[in-house]
C-alpha cells in the first residue's frame, strides 16, 4: 500500500495504512529518531512513555525467566510498533523490547497516542489490528519454539528478519542468534554451517547473507508462512 496523497513518505507499513485525515492528525506529533544497537525501547515493568514506528532496522520483544533465561517472543520492524499494551489500553510490560538490528523511525508519546485513539476510530482498528496480527506471530514463535527443529527454527527467524529489512544482507551475530532463539551458541553455530553448505546463506563475522529466499523457506518447512499470511489478510499485500 503506497503512502497517501500529500502525506510523508513513510516507509512504516502501518503508517502507510492510515487514513488521509489520522496522518494529519498524527503527523505533527511524530519525531523521527536514529535507534541504535540495543536501543531500549521498552523496560521491563517500566512505564511506556513513547511507542516507535520502525523505518528501517529491526526490534526483539524479549521474555525474561528465572535463572535469568531470554527467549525472543516476537519482532517487528517497518511493518509494525512497539507499545501494543499501550493500543491495548495498558502503560507497561514484563518484557524488554531493544534494537537487535540498529535503524531509524519515529517517536511519538504514549499519552499522545491514548489521545489521538481516542479521536479516532479509524486509527484505532488500524493499530488494533496489528495488535491482532501481532499477537499471531507470538503465539506461531511460541508454537515453533516447542515443535520445529532448531534448523527450521533459524531459517523461520532468518525469513523474518528479512522480510524487515532492505536487501538480503542481515547484521547480525552468533550470540544475538542463540539469544534469540533460546539456545547456545554451539547449537546456532551448526545451523548455521547446515544452512550455509546447502548454500542458502552466506554467513561472515557480524553477517549473513541470504542467497537462496525459496530454499530458506523450504528449510523452514511450516513453521513459516501462517502469521505472513494473516499479516496480509489485515494489511493488504504493500
Amino acid at each position: 500500500m503506497a503512502p497517501k496523497p500529500n502525506s510523508p513518505a513513510f516507509k512504516n507499513r502501518l503508517l502507510q495504512s492510515l487514513s488521509a485525515s489520522d496522518v494529519v492528525a498524527v503527523s505533527p506529533r511524530l519525531k523521527p529518531v536514529d535507534l541504535p544497537l540495543r536501543f531500549d525501547l521498552e523496560r521491563p515493568n517500566k512505564p511506556i512513555e513513547h511507542v516507535y514506528f520502525l523505518e528501517t532496522g529491526l526490534a526483539s520483544v524479549v521474555a525474561r525467566g528465572p535463572r535469568k533465561r531470554q527467549l525472543e517472543v516476537g519482532m517487528m520492524g517497518r511493518e509494525g510498533m512497539t507499545g501494543q499494551v499501550v493500543v491495548l489500553g495498558d502503560d507497561r510490560s514484563p518484557h524488554s523490547t531493544f534494537m537487535q538490528m540498529a535503524g531509524n523511525g519515529h517517536r511519538l508519546a504514549s499519552d499522545d497516542l491514548r489521545r489521538l485513539m481516542a479521536e479516532s476510530d479509524t486509527l484505532r482498528a488500524v493499530l488494533l489490528r496489528y495488535v491482532q496480527a501481532f499477537l499471531i506471530q507470538s503465539t506461531h514463535t511460541a508454537m515453533s519454539n516447542g515443535s520445529a527443529r532448531l534448523e527450521e527454527r533459524l531459517a523461520r527467524w532468518l525469513l523474518m528478519a528479512h522480510d524487515r529489512t532492505e536487501g538480503d544482507q542481515l547484521a547480525l551475530i552468533h550470540e544475538f542468534l542463540a539469544l534469540m532463539l533460546g539456545v547456545q551458541r554451539p547449537g546456532v553455530t551448526v545451523a548455521i554451517h547446515s544452512l550455509e553448505g546447502r548454500g542458502l546463506i552466506r554467513a561472515t563475522r557480524g553477517n549473513i547473507t541470504v542467497l537462496d529466499r525459496k530454499g530458506l523457506e523450504a528449510a523452514a518447512n511450516d513453521s513459516y508462512g501462517a502469521p505472513e499470511t494473516e499479516y496480509r489478510r489485515l494489511f493488504g499485500a504493500g
